[in-house]
Formats: structure tokens, sequence, C-alpha cells
């Protein structure tokens, strides 16, 4: 199965499995994990602003990064900027925060509440350098407008 057709059957299986339940962290819990699960990444999960910081939410992998500032990593940047950020080598990244030194790339997509501001971020290490591209950017977007409308649409 190619890339894109694992991501189509994984964004039909995100929305399937958080769809109708009133439960916002345990909505991005699963599909934290249904994420990490069939892609086999190093780190998934999500950070959500709180008082001025992304906090660290519900994920899976090593522990973690408890707040990050905005404009600080590649998390801060995509909420500052408010766009989907590739890394293919997080050494290159100016002020990059190395929760883990295995995590060699990454992908950041920022979350939006109705009015489309930004209220989180997806966050997705791997142990391997240019991991994500520009068919994971499209498809991760796509997943992240489905957590938006099903999990986040009531959280500020």
């Amino acid at each position: 199965m190619d890339k894109n057709e694992t991501y189509r059957l994984l964004a039909q299986q995100v929305e399937s499995l958080i769809e109708g339940e009133n439960n916002p962290t345990g909505q991005l819990a699963n599909a934290a994990a249904l994420l990490h699960e069939t892609m086999g990444w190093w780190w998934t999960g999500f950070y959500l602003i709180k008082d001025e910081m992304l906090q660290l939410g519900p994920f899976q992998g090593p522990v973690a990064c408890y707040n990050i500032k905005c404009g600080r990593g590649v998390c801060g940047t995509a909420w500052q900027q408010d766009r989907t950020i590739v890394v293919p080598d997080v050494e290159q990244f100016p002020g990059h925060i190395a929760c883990s030194s295995l995590s060699r790339s990454e992908i950041v997509v920022p979350l939006h509440d109705p009015e489309g501001n930004v209220i989180g971020v997806l966050d997705i290490d791997s142990k391997d350098l240019a991991t994500f591209d520009d068919v994971d950017a499209h498809w991760l977007e796509t997943i992240a407008r489905i957590i938006e409308r099903h999990a986040l649409h009531h959280m500020k």
C-alpha cells in the first residue's frame, strides 16, 4: 500500500475513532495511539496552548518536554507562524528543543479553534532523517482538521 492510501485509510480510521465522543483528552490520546501504532514513529502527540505556553497533552512515545514557548523550537515556531513545518534534520533547525537525542526529523501541524486561532499542535518525531515530506504534511493537515472538528471544537 502506498503512503497516500495508508494515510487515506488512517484519516477514515481517526474520524471513526473520535467522532461522537465527548472526551477531548481521550480522543486526542486515541488519535495519537492510532497514528503512532500505524506509522511506527518515534513520538506522536499533542501540545495544547494554556497560559501562553504549549503544554504537553496526550502522546505516545518516550517522555517529553512539558512546556514550549511561542516561537521556540519546531512546535513553538509552527504555533507562531501558524503553518505546518517539516524538518528533515532537527540538528539543522535553529533553536530545536531536544526532548530526546534520538529524534532526527520532525513535522508539526497547527490545530485551530472554530475561529481559526491556533490552540495547539500535532507534533511527530522520527528516529530517521528526512522521514516527512509534502505527502505527510498534506495528510496530517487533513487529519488535524478531523481532530479539530471532533475533539477540539469546544476547547479553548
